[in-house]
């Protein structure tokens, strides 16, 4: 992989970024994540190895299955701690930005009635204000990844959430 991809272009693809939200529940081998997302098993692999070589994925372990040796890969939110982030560039933050947009929009096609949550601001607030709200989103995001089950486990439900929060720079 280029020296110069950050992980955050690295998971700028809409299928790196449902395979992360996969491995969020479970580790997965290539083949699985091909199954479920409808993919061959070369495409699998291959957008795993990008998110591996990234530091979005851990080898969560290794299994002898006919012969070969499948890896089964685990999604480590905020990216491996053995790895340290590297801060992408603008136009990375661009590109993950339109993926994300993407994912968002295939998603809301198989959105179904009921209840949810959708909300946009932009505003001036105090800094305790500011904290508080992130502190209830990030806390709100680590309990669904934390939650997240294996897809289709009975008794759960297909959810979808996204996030976006950040401080802006004042007009000129």
């Amino acid at each position: 992989m280029d020296e110069g991809l950050s992980a955050l272009r690295s998971v700028a693809h809409p299928v790196r970024l449902r395979i992360l939200s996969m491995l969020t529940a479970q580790p997965m081998s290539a083949a699985e994540v091909a199954r479920e997302l409808d993919l061959t098993h070369a495409n699998a692999s291959y957008h795993l190895r990008v998110l591996r070589d990234a530091g979005e994925l851990v080898v969560e372990s290794e299994e002898k299955i006919r012969g070969g040796t499948a890896k089964r890969y685990r999604y480590v939110v905020g990216g491996d701690p053995e790895r340290p982030a590297t801060p992408g560039k603008p136009e990375d933050l661009v590109a993950w930005q339109l993926a994300t947009n993407a994912e968002i929009v295939r998603r809301l096609a198989h959105r179904i009635k009921g209840r949810g949550s959708s909300a946009d601001i932009e505003a001036w607030v105090s800094p305790e204000t500011w904290q508080r709200a992130m502190d209830s989103i990030t806390d709100a995001m680590v309990l669904l990844h934390e939650e997240a089950r294996p897809p289709r486990t009975d008794g759960t439900i297909h959810v979808s959430a996204s996030s976006q929060a950040f401080v802006m720079e004042d007009p000129a």
